[in-house]
């Protein structure tokens, strides 16, 4: 009897490690896993996750088909803290581009995830305002102002040195990556 007793004590103390191990969800992953489910990129998007088992952190890949950007591939970092969605998601470039509204470290100047950011918007809203960026550029609200400056001044400079700098060249003695595909 002492010995089924210890075995069921060794088989119960078993499941108990199982179950300590699973992962607790937070409530910042449920809402990104419902916001990722809700996803319909078009075909010149997509996201991927460098991490399988970290869902707060992943790329979003943008190839424009139209505009002065078209034929880019823009590569941006998704990084969601605990407190999303009362936090906007942290949104950077990894390239290097010549854009009114992405400066060259890469931040995003984009209204949604600052100060008009509010719960109830999600991935969708934020993926579609990055991608809204590429097809009309924003000179008025600018994190890079010569940029802006270009674009209002001289709209086909502008457009010039965009596809410059998509190729790799310099702007204003500026290099930037090469992003075109």
């Amino acid at each position: 009897m002492l010995k089924i007793w210890s075995m069921k004590k060794e088989q119960q103390q078993a499941e108990n490690a199982v179950v300590g191990k699973k992962k607790k969800v937070t409530a910042a992953q449920l809402r990104v896993q419902n916001d990722l489910s809700e996803l319909s990129l078009p075909s010149t998007m997509k996201v991927d996750f460098p991490d399988a088992d970290d869902i707060l952190n992943f790329l979003l890949t943008i190839e424009p088909d139209e505009g002065m950007y078209k034929g880019g591939r823009f590569v941006f970092t998704f990084a969601i803290n605990q407190n999303f969605p009362h936090d906007p998601p942290k949104v950077k470039c990894k390239q290097k581009i010549y854009h009114p509204n992405i400066d060259t470290q890469g931040n995003v100047c984009l209204n949604i995830l600052r100060e008009e950011w509010k719960p109830v918007l999600n991935l969708n809203a934020v993926i579609v305002g990055l991608q809204l960026l590429f097809l009309e550029p924003n000179a008025s609200d600018p994190l890079n102002k010569e940029a802006a400056e270009n674009l209002k001044t001289d709209r086909q400079g502008f457009v010039r040195n965009v596809r410059q700098a998509m190729g790799g060249g310099s702007v204003r003695g500026d290099t930037f990556d090469r992003v075109l595909k």
